[in-house]
């Protein structure tokens, strides 16, 4: 009879460093254009659409450092994690 060995869970950091994807990434600018119906929406802030769900993973560490900040702030969670996403776009992008 055959026993199955039990299979060692890696972390995010060993699976990247055994792969060695982390070095694939490029840090050069991208460019991106926007219809420019789409450009204005972003700047003024409207949203069209409703709000969808997505999945990341995230550092437990960072994911506590988050609720502490957003709890300092007197908001949700979730909301300052999308405040910091459309910041961030925005400036990508070179809107603001």
């Amino acid at each position: 009879m055959k026993v199955k060995a039990a299979r060692k869970k890696i972390t995010d950091e060993e699976y990247y460093d055994k792969r060695g994807i982390l070095s694939e990434i490029i840090e050069e600018d991208v460019a991106i254009s926007l219809d420019e119906a789409l450009r204005r929406d972003i700047v003024k802030g409207k949203r069209k659409r409703k709000l969808r769900n997505v999945t990341i993973k995230i550092d437990p560490l960072y994911l506590v450092s988050i609720k502490k900040v957003a709890t300092q702030k007197g908001i949700p969670y979730q909301t300052l994690v999308r405040q910091w996403v459309a910041e961030n776009i925005r400036k990508e992008l070179k809107i603001a």
